[in-house]
């Protein structure tokens, strides 16, 4: 692809949808026009984004930053799985009636972000079916329970933005959020809590399946630890056996799988195993995290020809949200856990070769074009390239889960 083609053109961020349950309902995709004065072709988006996501697939959220682009995408006629954010501005404008009631005629669903400065047109406000309302912005906050709510979008439900913590989603919930979306991965882990609540059953298994893997003990002790927790078992050859591993014969058994994959691959299948075998219903989203970091980091090298440093960078991905999982800082939590020393420098002192590509997912994440463009340019990547990897990467994940 080159730069004429739209993934030259945009920088493309995600984020997910979280529901009450702690489950990730749909992804918004969040869409920045590099240049603000061009309008990209909508079809090439749409064509884009259904690739990800096709009309039988999984549910995601376009918030593209451009008002030229948002306009032609009104006009179209997008996937029934496709949700369209509406700025508030443009909701209130009169111009757009026709097109906002076209969308909600067909089934779009429609969501309108931002405080409404002038009031909502009585033809198109049932044609939304949320408000985004960000957590800097919402005054519930400060109101007493049981409030009447005072303006108009607040007939609507409402979904809480810009949420980064726990504390930051139990408070939506608690003030009538009928999701959150956001990252809530930002809690702070200290060395205070290394002594905290020790790991599940199933998890002990996995690192001691990693210790074991890292050594290359036989087979027989492999398996003996893996017998420990047939669920994990399952678990594991459902990953190897999905789409996005790409083997062509299928996986019978834990044996079959280090026969096939040889010890170093199968090692960062197991990090994935680690990385989303927790209990804790509060862990769903930085698991849903977790995956996508692993496979976008490693999709961000794989032009590269170096399937170590694609197995390492998958595996630094997937175990950059452990502390959160286990409570516990990187400094402890790797001392049990063994990794390659290009993964140990980025995941407990932030340097070495791969703090580069983190700080590229790490924007992505954030959805922020100035470190969006920062990040590509000390890796020398193009925008294209980014958004490739970013698309493959939301692609395959979709496939193991």
């Amino acid at each position: 692809m080159n730069d004429n083609n739209i993934l030259g053109q945009v920088a493309l961020g995600y984020s997910p949808f979280i529901d009450k349950s702690r489950a990730v309902t749909a992804t918004r995709l969040t869409v920045f026009p590099l240049r603000p004065e061009a309008t990209p072709d909508v079809a090439q988006l749409l064509h884009a984004v259904g690739s990800v996501w096709p009309a039988d697939g999984g549910r995601v959220s376009l918030n593209v930053l451009n008002e030229g682009l948002l306009v032609e995408l009104m006009k179209a006629s997008p996937s029934p799985n496709l949700m369209i954010e509406v700025p508030s501005f443009m909701a209130s404008d009169p111009a757009n009636i026709e097109s906002l009631q076209s969308l909600h005629k067909a089934g779009t669903t429609l969501l309108i972000k931002g405080r409404p400065v002038k009031e909502v047109p009585r033809e198109v406000l049932h044609c939304f079916s949320y408000s985004i309302v960000d957590l800097a912005e919402d005054r519930r906050i400060n109101e007493a329970p049981g409030a009447v709510p005072a303006n108009v979008e607040r007939s609507i439900r409402y979904v809480q933005a810009g949420v980064r913590t726990l504390v930051e989603m139990e408070g939506s919930f608690n003030r009538g959020a009928a999701a959150v979306l956001g990252w809530p991965i930002d809690d702070a882990i200290s060395e205070s809590q290394a002594k905290g609540k020790p790991p599940t059953t199933d998890m002990q298994v996995i690192v001691e399946l990693i210790q074991r893997v890292d050594a290359q003990e036989p087979i027989e002790r492999l398996e003996a630890s893996l017998k420990r927790d047939p669920s994990l078992a399952f678990k594991l050859m459902r990953y190897i056996n999905s789409p996005a591993f790409g083997l062509r014969v299928e996986i019978s058994s834990f044996r079959h799988a280090i026969m096939m994959l040889g010890y170093q691959r199968l090692k960062r299948w197991l990090a994935l195993l680690l990385s989303t075998a927790g209990k804790d219903v509060n862990m769903k989203p930085v698991m849903f995290a977790a995956v996508r970091r692993g496979l976008l980091m490693e999709e961000l090298v794989r032009s590269s020809g170096d399937e170590e440093m694609r197995n390492e960078m998958f595996i630094c991905g997937v175990f950059s949200l452990l502390d959160r999982m286990f409570k516990q800082p990187f400094s402890e939590l790797l001392k049990t856990i063994p990794v390659p020393e290009r993964v140990y420098q980025a995941l407990v002192d932030n340097t070495g070769p791969y703090q580069p590509y983190f700080n590229v997912v790490q924007a992505v994440e954030n959805e922020s074009l100035f470190d969006f463009r920062s990040s590509a340019e000390a890796l020398m990547l193009s925008v294209s390239e980014i958004n490739r990897a970013v698309l493959t990467a939301l692609t395959n994940a979709s496939q193991i889960e």
